[in-house]
């Protein structure tokens, strides 16, 4: 029995691209998880239209949705800045300093975690874990894993982010 999709949030053209992941994965309930990659890489975020048209495409609960959306650190619910620095939280970092790494952030740039620059240039992120213990405190930097980081390593490297793009 095929049940009826509903229609997506717009006639935006990426949109097309989300369906047909979802096409090609049978709308399986199992499929959210790449079907929220999708999303995210079409529209560089997952917000609350997405959110429920995923759910009502997948025949999932938009609670589920939201929870797989907010458990996960590579999904965002809002626009990330042009780069990231996603500092892990996990204990090991914690215990050895992530703290101090935010706080050198939202000192420098005005940001807290989740937040982006008005310009748009920068998001400050955290992740639960990102299985390098070895490292703590560690950090990305638009993707690029680094270790044993001071405030003073977290910072230069920011600035040199967005000094590249220049």
């Amino acid at each position: 029995m095929d049940s009826v999709r509903p229609e997506p949030p717009s006639d935006d053209r990426r949109w097309k691209i989300v369906a047909a992941t979802m096409r090609r994965l049978g709308y399986q309930r199992n499929a959210l998880i790449e079907v929220l990659h999708a999303v995210q890489e079409a529209f560089g975020y997952l917000d609350d239209e997405a959110l429920r048209y995923v759910a009502a495409s997948l025949h999932v609960a938009p609670s589920a949705v939201y929870g797989v959306a907010t458990f996960y650190h590579f999904f965002t619910l809002k626009p990330k800045g042009e780069h990231a620095c996603v500092v892990c939280t996990g204990t090991a970092c914690y215990i050895k300093g992530a703290q101090a790494l935010l706080d050198a952030v939202e000192q420098e740039y005005g940001l807290k975690p989740g937040e982006t620059t008005a310009d748009g240039k920068l998001s400050l992120l955290t992740a639960r874990c990102f299985g390098s213990c070895g490292l703590a405190p560690a950090a990305t930097f638009d993707g690029e894993v680094a270790g044993k980081l001071t405030p003073e390593d977290v910072l230069g490297r920011i600035r040199r982010m967005i000094a590249d793009e220049a």
